[in-house]
């Protein structure tokens, strides 16, 4: 290296030095932290990959070493919280976090559930009293946490969570909870309201979650004795989601069959001698789910099974190909007068990154 190149990687190692110092008492970490998340940035700076990259990139590596020691100290710290402070996007900070991951060989657990749910609740602001925050919306913390948690794990065992980000899940599970610790005064607040409120980004699928949730807990409700007596709806069944909460594992086995009471009734021989011809409505029932009559019935249970089996995205049937159409393999040039239709403009880019983001 040139003298003009070392002053240079001298000039920059010493303000992210800085930036990682000042990242770190922003944070409250400890001094351990501190240090091991310097040690991360140094050895970063000195790696051939990080030389030619763009200012923006470097900027961010800092706060990248900062954030890979808080995951190895297992300390809740979410990407969304980092890049807040960094005023950065999150698709450039993870790829430099994945980067920094690759090149400098370092191993970081996955932040678990439970410590997502205390990290996310922490940034809400309904636990301190403001001239903006009505009395009866203001909530202590650690209730409020507890009763996420039951409803974040409630998720978990319903297949809500899996292969899904789980910011959009934790944000309606708080909501719930904020609802049914006080329901007469807070039933009203929308989930838009209770986001702004709390200071926090209202994320697009947090609004399905919600409605999955809510199917649950409704379901649920129909298998509590003292509850059958009300006609229980989204708003109502919030009051009494502690009770349900507390029966969580008797009201699952009841209001769902399992996968092998599932099969049983699908081995189950049909009714009726084995000589007599089956009824029409039998044979209509046949060439159908072996289970689809049982399940019209009021109150039959449905497997419990993750949202997308139950409700699977409608596939376009396509056209058979014509011979011509069948002949093309992909490879064949593309004319200056198509090539235009191919590109993506600077918009198009845009939006589909923001909506990759939450998938």
């Amino acid at each position: 290296q040139s003298t003009g190149q070392k002053e240079h990687l001298s000039r920059c190692l010493q303000r992210g030095i800085r930036r990682v110092r000042d990242l770190c008492k922003v944070l409250q970490l400890p001094t351990v932290f501190e240090e091991t998340a310097v040690s991360y940035f140094q050895r970063a700076l000195q790696h051939t990959s990080f030389h030619l990259v763009s200012l923006e990139k470097k900027e961010l590596l800092g706060g990248c070493c900062v954030f890979v020691t808080c995951r190895q100290h297992n300390w809740p710290l979410t990407m969304g919280t980092i890049c807040s402070l960094l005023y950065a996007k999150q698709e450039l900070f993870a790829s430099v976090y994945l980067s920094l991951q690759k090149e400098l060989g370092l191993s970081v657990p996955a932040l678990s559930l439970a410590d997502l749910v205390k990290t996310h609740l922490n940034s809400f602001r309904l636990f301190q009293h403001a001239a903006d925050i009505p009395a009866p919306f203001v909530e202590d913390r650690e209730k409020m946490v507890a009763r996420t948690m039951q409803i974040v794990e409630l998720a978990s065992e319903t297949w809500l969570v899996t292969g899904r980000h789980p910011v959009p899940i934790v944000t309606a599970a708080a909501f719930l909870s904020w609802q049914s610790l006080q329901p007469a005064a807070r039933l009203t607040c929308t989930f838009a309201r209770f986001c702004k409120l709390a200071g926090v980004d209202l994320p697009p699928p947090a609004h399905l979650r919600l409605k999955e949730l809510l199917e649950i807990l409704l379901r649920m409700a129909s298998k509590l004795a003292w509850l059958r007596v009300f006609n229980m709806d989204k708003k109502t069944v919030v009051k009494h989601i502690g009770d349900l909460l507390q029966h969580r594992i008797f009201l699952l086995k009841n209001a769902f069959c399992l996968e092998d009471e599932e099969e049983q009734c699908a081995a189950a021989p049909s009714e009726g001698s084995p000589g007599s011809p089956p009824a029409a409505g039998g044979a209509v029932q046949e060439k159908g789910h072996p289970l689809e009559g049982k399940r019209q019935r009021e109150g039959s249970p449905r497997p419990l099974l993750p949202p997308c089996l139950i409700n699977p995205r409608k596939r376009l049937r396509t056209a058979a190909l014509s011979a011509s159409d069948s002949a093309i393999t992909g490879d064949e040039p593309i004319s200056d007068s198509e090539i235009e239709q191919y590109l993506r403009g600077p918009e198009e880019i845009r939006a589909f990154r923001k909506a990759k983001a939450w998938q």
